[in-house]
């Protein structure tokens, strides 16, 4: 039977990733081939040292020494290196890093500014103390201590804290194209919508043309720039993006489903459970009670 993998990441199983949220790993010191500028359904941040090429979105970082990189999904993202390298990674999904209480510094770090650079370099000091975070994960990682969940997310906003403090956010990308810069545009107007707060101010912006409205662009042309530069289609961000908000919500908070169905823009809360299983294939009321 094959094993659903990924290359250069050792040891990950994508639906291991799926049920555990989480994993930390040491990064192999050859990765081969670089892979193809495609999308991932995870996110990725990162300590290295070595001489590495990244291509993120329509920007190129190369660096010869010791940072941190960050890489959100919705970017087409690949990394070429010469020679060993060394460092970490932990890599996770929406899903685990989308608690209530996390969500607003998450809002303001490389991980959603999607037109940030990705790579923060380090000095010495910095790089040292940022090293021993990822070494308490790894070694949390493979244990069997109950909280280790909730530990490594306290880890990975540790660290974020640490880029924000050591470079904050630059808002100085140039875009390659017009298609670049709709796709950012949509990206971030799509993000600032959440985490919902309060289920008496349901969601905005709900469709490609909702959007298109808002950064005062014919829906055509706004859904072939983001398809281009993503791979994926507008309509589909959109559903991906308030699916997981409604797991964070049916997960982390008491509101009840007719609740999260308003809040999320729906008239009905018939239409939300039909919504919701479409794209999971399961009720809201069975992942709420599939809560650990």
């Amino acid at each position: 039977m094959s094993v659903n993998t990924v290359p250069g990441i050792p040891g990950l199983n994508i639906e291991d990733l799926k049920l555990s949220g989480f994993k930390v790993h040491k990064l192999p010191s050859s990765i081969g081939a670089p892979g193809s500028r495609g999308r991932r359904d995870f996110y990725k941040m990162g300590l290295v040292t070595g001489d590495m090429t990244v291509y993120y979105g329509d920007q190129i970082a190369k660096i010869n020494d010791t940072f941190l990189f960050f890489i959100n999904p919705n970017v087409p993202h690949s990394v070429a290196h010469r020679g060993k390298i060394k460092g970490y990674a932990c890599i996770f999904t929406e899903t685990f890093i989308s608690g209530r209480e996390r969500t607003g510094i998450l809002k303001h770090s490389p991980l959603f500014h999607t037109g940030d650079t990705p790579v923060i370099p380090l000095n010495n000091e910095q790089a040292a103390f940022i090293t021993g975070i990822f070494q308490k994960m790894l070694a949390v990682h493979s244990e069997d201590y109950h909280y280790k969940g909730e530990l490594i997310r306290s880890c990975i906003e540790l660290i974020i804290h640490e880029a924000l403090r050591i470079q904050p956010a630059q808002n100085i990308l140039q875009f390659k194209n017009a298609a670049a810069r709709i796709a950012h545009l949509f990206a971030d107007l799509l993000e600032r919508q959440f985490p919902v707060e309060r289920a008496s101010e349901p969601l905005r912006l709900r469709t490609a043309q909702d959007f298109a409205t808002a950064l005062s662009v014919h829906v055509n042309y706004l859904n072939r720039s983001v398809k281009e530069i993503t791979g994926k289609t507008t309509s589909v961000h959109i559903a991906e993006r308030i699916t997981a908000e409604a797991k964070a919500l049916l997960q982390h908070t008491d509101w009840s489903v007719a609740d999260i169905a308003y809040a999320l823009g729906f008239e009905y809360p018939t239409y939300f459970n039909n919504y919701f299983k479409r794209i999971t294939g399961i009720t809201p009321k069975i992942l709420r009670k599939e809560k650990v």
